[in-house]
């Protein structure tokens, strides 16, 4: 393809809009233009990107026995009050009524339509197992929409859906959906980890995420650095202290701490650790407010807070709730005397004596409290954020923590929607059973944007050789006769060979050509000078490394070749 005859419009200037590197970069090497707040146009750079990651997805999930359909974007509300996700889901349904006021919504993920199907069509175990998938838009009507790609309002998704008769054979879906991710992601060339994650508006029973390991990603992933144990910091486990402190309790004090509201400036007021100094977090659920205790070097991890009680949310209360029911202001919240509310602690609080709370008056705190003696708890769980240096949960190795992007998604559904829905099929006895469900989502546009988080320099994107939009990029340094007829040579002969050029046919300053070269990011660039032909030779260079070989025409088909055989490819 020549680039005379594409529309490739780079920039020279940074995008006041860009947040994220691959953002910055796919507008600047004119792959994407933004239409609207998180909705973008592909040009078409960023659409040859976008459909051979397609083109990887497709062939890994066909070869793990899926089949591929199409589902309608737009669904009808009957279906999302069935498993009610219609008022669950919030406001990032985009919903709306077509011209018989009836209500329709945008899908951000297919559960209901691709249920709605299979229960009209599957009527015997004999039709099971059964795994379906779709590459198609997505919209999900984000409160803030940033970073490009990375979190738009439109996407482009593969979702899949597999029904099973039953646990076992659902286990089975999972893993071979798992084991087709590890290959899709690996061949797109990219650096990632399979983490435990929590399941969140999908629902089910477990998940993992698939995180591209990116110093800009925005997920928080820890990893055991003995073993195989990852997890996002929603899902990580934390175990029990294993030492608890033999101090006998002293008797409990009120002091004064004027102007102390945080685990800082209380610590430095009263020369203590941080270790010491136990938080009280307040939240208000739909039914009540629940007061829970952690370590002033903890977080509290909302997530696990919500599975322990059961809720579907949670909200740090408001000052003015905190003061109704402490009698104080936010900073000297602490459990003693606390009346009408639950406490819950973190496990690590068990282990503690002598420590600091709040003291539910302003400027005043609680010192030498303990738990046993001067409040009650009603239930000590790990409800803190793993952190680094942390033990791994299965004992081997201490938790590590990196910056990752979730590109994919499992999930181990269970009956959750085939039961709601009412999914049933015939077992052999000829009894009514419920499939079992799992579903497995990638986003398209994000795996392509994470491969330029993970892969770019000062100049530009360095693409791995299995998803870039060209092998080469074919770079002519004048329109002489003899540089011309070199160049459509080369470019015959490399495209007779199957291998994708980009020929830069421009009329332009070779300078110009090597910043537009180095911004999009072929593996393989091709310089053909006068100069160089004057002595048969043209230039070979590694986008990545930067690594030049001058080579005569004739060598060229086998060293690009062998150059991008080294290369991640397919």
């Amino acid at each position: 393809m020549r680039t005379s005859q594409m529309l490739i419009p780079t920039l020279r200037e940074e995008p006041g809009e860009a947040e994220t590197v691959s953002h910055r970069l796919m507008l600047r090497a004119g792959m994407i233009r933004k239409v609207a707040a998180g909705i973008y146009t592909y040009l078409p750079l960023g659409l040859r990107v976008i459909r051979k990651v397609e083109a990887i997805i497709r062939e890994e999930m066909n070869r793990a026995g899926a089949q591929e359909l199409l589902m309608p974007i737009a669904s009808p509300a009957e279906l999302w009050r069935e498993t009610g996700r219609w008022d669950f889901y919030g406001k990032e349904l985009l919903r709306f009524k077509d011209r018989h006021e009836r209500d329709f919504c945008l899908g951000p993920t297919h559960e209901e339509v691709i249920t709605d199907l299979i229960r009209r069509e599957v009527r015997s175990y004999r039709q099971l197992p059964l795994n379906c998938y779709q590459i198609q838009t997505k919209f999900r009507d984000e409160i803030r929409p940033r970073f490009g790609l990375m979190r738009g309002r439109e996407f482009i998704m593969k979702d899949a859906y597999s029904f099973d008769r039953d646990e076992a054979g659902a286990t089975v879906s999972y893993q071979k959906m798992y084991d087709a991710y590890h290959r899709i992601f690996t061949r797109c060339g990219l650096t990632f980890r399979a983490v435990e994650a929590d399941t969140g508006l999908i629902g089910g029973t477990s998940s993992h995420e698939f995180m591209v390991l990116a110093d800009t990603g925005e997920e928080t992933i820890l990893y055991a650095d003995q073993g195989t144990y990852a997890a996002n910091v929603e899902r990580a486990e934390v175990l029990p202290p294993t030492e608890t402190t033999t101090e006998s309790p002293r008797p409990l004090r009120k002091v004064p701490t004027p102007g102390a509201r945080t685990v800082e400036e209380v610590t430095a007021l009263l020369k203590i650790a941080p270790q010491q100094l136990v938080k009280t977090m307040l939240y208000r659920t739909a039914k009540d407010t629940v007061a829970v205790l952690v370590r002033g070097d903890h977080e509290v991890n909302e997530i696990k807070v919500k599975k322990l009680l059961g809720v579907v949310e949670i909200e740090l209360a408001s000052p003015d709730k905190v003061a109704a029911v402490t009698g104080a202001p936010v900073g000297f919240a602490g459990p003693v005397g606390l009346r009408g509310t639950r406490i819950l602690a973190d496990q690590a609080v068990k282990a503690l004596r002598n420590f600091v709370v709040g003291g539910n008056e302003t400027d005043t705190h609680y010192v030498d409290a303990n738990w046993e003696r001067d409040f009650a708890v009603e239930q000590f769980a790990d409800l803190r954020n793993a952190r680094a240096g942390d033990p791994s949960p299965t004992g081997q190795g201490r938790l590590r923590v990196a910056r990752g992007i979730e590109v994919g998604h499992v999930f181990m559904l269970g009956a959750k929607y085939s039961q709601s829905m009412k999914a049933t099929f015939l077992d052999p006895q000829g009894q009514e059973t419920m499939a079992v469900m799992g579903c497995y989502g990638i986003g398209v546009g994000r795996t392509a944007a994470s491969a330029i988080e993970q892969n770019h320099d000062a100049k530009g994107i360095i693409w791995p050789a299995p998803i870039a939009p060209f092998h080469v990029h074919l770079l002519p340094l004048s329109q002489s006769a003899a540089v011309t007829e070199a160049t459509r040579s080369l470019y015959d002969l490399l495209t007779q060979a199957g291998i994708e050029v980009l020929w830069d046919d421009r009329d332009e300053r070779a300078g110009v050509k090597f910043n537009d070269a180095d911004l999009i990011g072929a593996p393989c660039h091709l310089i053909v000078g006068e100069k160089g032909l004057a002595q048969g030779l043209v230039e070979l260079k590694r986008r990545k490394t930067g690594e030049a070989t001058r080579l005569p025409q004739d060598q060229v088909l086998t060293q690009v070749q062998a150059m991008l055989a080294n290369l991640p490819k397919t």
